[in-house]
């Protein structure tokens, strides 16, 4: 099992900047890969960034390349989302996920988080 628990969200005005972080526990192999995701109300819940600890690759959405920055910290087990330059259309309820294998698709994901909102006004 593998338990993740997202902070950092909150409010911020248009241009400012927030950092997530996912505290993760648990089996490591089963987190090689770790994801987040952002879901606004009433819309499907969609991929913004993933690294994969084996190789080292990372992957962003088109929408938050340059602005977005997904890290971790293996002595710490978290993983972090910087997020600067951020825009009201980034507000979304953002979740941390774990897999064994990096992908944009969130059915590829075992372990999610709760969930933190962030909410960035106009």
């Amino acid at each position: 099992q593998v338990q993740l628990v997202e902070s950092g969200g909150g409010l911020v005005q248009t241009g400012g900047s927030l950092r997530l972080s996912c505290a993760a526990s648990g089996r490591t192999f089963s987190r090689n890969a770790m994801g987040w995701f952002r879901q606004a109300p009433g819309k499907e819940r969609d991929f913004v960034a993933a690294n994969t600890y084996s190789s080292g690759n990372t992957w962003y959405a088109d929408s938050v390349k340059g602005r977005f920055t997904i890290s971790r910290d293996n002595a710490k087990n978290t993983v972090y989302l910087q997020m600067n330059s951020l825009k009201p259309e980034d507000t979304a309820v953002y979740y941390c996920a774990a897999g064994r294998v990096g992908s944009s698709d969130a059915w590829r994901y075992d372990y999610w988080g709760q969930g933190t909102q962030v909410t960035v006004s106009s």
